[in-house]
């Protein structure tokens, strides 16, 4: 019978000292720091850090709650130190996410006849209402299957060679703030998935949209704005999230609703809402 032999850095990934340290390394805190928002002396912090002291569950819960740290990774945290995971990542159907989905279905139909989905934190788009599926057509419902992907993601959808890039007429402005709005949620919300993904797409992309986003007039934001057959479009975005999520997937659900940022836009999909309607 062969032996396996662990890789040490594994190991240390695997502990709940690593998964500290590396949490409060993510928001730029010091052991000082953490220590005064958590309530947690200094010493013991350094101590649990260094492996010499075992942390009890609730010590988990308070430091990774000043650490704001995603529930997936909470979960982490209490596997590394030898507890039970204690949120749960429930799917859609599940009988307990009825009143969650009926929200987040609500948003969605009442922002119509404006484009919104909700999708996780590796950008996959879980759920869309009707105007959103209405956009996609336009520019061309094909693109899905051109992109490579199993599930319809939004960072695939705009940096895939494929994509949509040659609709965006502001790229070289929007694309930037995009892909790097990408790499912060990625590192702040641990998102193994998402930064495998932006790690494929880095390869296709310019210089200047890995680079950072380039001078643009002061407006309070920037739109997106696409152009096909002549058909002009320009939009922005609002974030919305759960901010007392208790479930991992809820936890991970952002739902963005699409505003038109010019009359011609508004009118567009004013009209196509009206056409639905009869």
């Amino acid at each position: 019978m062969s032996l396996v032999s662990l890789n040490p850095q594994d190991v240390e990934a695997s502990t709940f000292s690593h998964h500290l340290k590396n949490w409060r390394q993510r928001r730029r805190m010091s052991q000082l720091d953490l220590a005064l928002e958590s309530g947690v002396s200094q010493r013991h912090v350094s101590f649990l850090e260094s492996a010499r002291a075992k942390p009890s569950r609730a010590m988990i819960l308070q430091l990774s709650e000043t650490l704001n740290v995603p529930l997936r990774e909470r979960n982490d945290w209490l596997v590394a130190a030898g507890f039970a995971p204690m949120f749960r990542a429930r799917p859609f159907e599940d009988p307990q996410m009825s009143h969650v989905m009926t929200a987040v279905r609500m948003m969605l139909r009442n922002h119509e006849p404006y484009p919104a989905i909700a999708f996780d934190r590796s950008w996959n788009i879980r759920l869309a209402n009707e105007p959103f599926e209405k956009l996609v057509a336009m520019i061309g419902a094909e693109v899905w299957a051109r992109i490579d992907g199993a599930e319809r993601n939004l960072m695939r959808l705009f940096f895939h060679p494929n994509g949509i890039k040659p609709y965006v007429m502001n790229w070289k402005e929007i694309a930037p703030l995009l892909w790097h709005r990408a790499c912060r949620e990625a590192e702040a919300l641990g998102g193994q998935e998402m930064s495998a993904l932006l790690s494929e797409l880095r390869q296709y992309q310019e210089v200047e949209t890995l680079g950072g986003g380039r001078d643009v007039a002061l407006v309070p934001v920037l739109p997106l704005v696409m152009e096909k057959d002549g058909m002009r479009m320009s939009f922005f975005s609002v974030i919305a999230t759960f901010g007392t999520a208790q479930d991992v997937t809820t936890d991970e659900l952002r739902i963005e609703c699409m505003f038109p940022a010019e009359a011609t836009t508004e009118q567009l999909f004013q009209s196509v809402g009206e056409k639905g309607d009869r």
